[in-house]
């Protein structure tokens, strides 16, 4: 790392929406510190989709091109740590990492992501991007007319049935015990011909990540090759708040069309701030968030 104590901007988060906010900020001339953990929260997925020029890559390819790219704008530096503290000081913020260094910056970004929560289900958490799936606009094509299961309930597991019956016609929903849908709502997915079970699941039988059966607690078992599923979440990272910096009533953390939080001076991106969450849409906040803080500061030094 470059010998800089005080930078223009930090950039906690080293993905993509993080390396697309640096990349930004370093054709706009300032400096910058990233700060990584090496942990994306993508890193079981197979292949990326739904990203012009990069469709069907590793999301381990696209980071390691994304990195290089980077890489050459001189005013840029990495930091592999984990980012443990923050604060606002006279003159900007101070961020620390686990081996306690401290760096400054006039401005923040947080490119932090989320954490998904896993049901306590044996093998739920080894078959999470491979084939138990958050969106499919990321991975709905690659499964299509699969035998498809849904994971939900109630009016989350209505919605998202009938947003996957576009992928395929041989689709179940799970309610893992008890069906909580109204009767209208079962009604019209059986006269789509979408199955609902309420059996609870003991597990899920898969091979390396790839789903073969649920397995029931009343010892039963039902085929399956996909499985959607939308799960509660934190965030990754908690400095943000810690700062004052204001969620939504899902969690997300608050950012105007700018990317900007509700504390001044402090910018978010990715999927720390959207259900958007797609490679494509996390680097195209990135940019905006680098793009919005180099002249936010230009302006104001002007």
């Amino acid at each position: 790392m470059k010998n800089i104590t005080k930078f223009d901007v930090i950039i906690v988060g080293g993905s993509y929406s993080g390396l697309a906010a640096g990349m930004a900020l370093g054709r706009a001339l300032k400096q910058v510190l990233i700060i990584d953990s090496g942990k994306p929260c993508n890193a079981p997925t197979p292949h990326s989709h739904n990203f012009l020029t990069q469709d069907g890559k590793t999301p381990g390819e696209i980071a390691r091109l994304a990195k290089q790219q980077v890489e050459m704008y001189d005013t840029v530096s990495f930091f592999d740590g984990l980012a443990t503290n923050g604060s606002k000081t006279d003159n900007g913020f101070e961020i620390q990492v686990t081996s306690g260094e401290t760096f400054q910056a006039d401005q923040l970004i947080f490119a932090t992501g989320i954490k998904d929560e896993m049901p306590k289900i044996e093998g739920f958490s080894d078959c999470w991007g491979i084939s138990m799936l958050h969106c499919p606009y990321c991975h709905g094509y690659e499964v299509r007319n699969q035998k498809t299961g849904i994971l939900g309930n109630g009016e989350h597991g209505n919605e998202l049935a009938k947003l996957i019956s576009n992928w395929t016609n041989d689709l179940t929903l799970y309610t893992n015990g008890k069906s909580t849908l109204t009767e209208e709502q079962t009604e019209k997915l059986k006269k789509r011909q979408i199955k609902i079970v309420d059996k609870e699941f003991e597990k899920l039988e898969h091979n390396n990540g790839y789903l073969k059966n649920i397995i029931f607690k009343d010892g039963t078992k039902a085929e399956v090759k996909a499985m959607y599923s939308r799960n509660s979440f934190e965030q990754h990272c908690t400095i943000p708040e810690s700062l004052g910096c204001e969620l939504n009533d899902e969690g997300y953390i608050k950012v105007n069309p700018f990317q900007e939080t509700t504390i001044d001076g402090v910018f978010a991106c990715g999927d720390n701030t959207t259900r958007m969450r797609s490679v494509a849409n996390s680097v195209a906040m990135g940019t905006a968030a680098g793009m919005m803080a180099s002249k936010k500061m230009i302006l104001e030094q002007f």
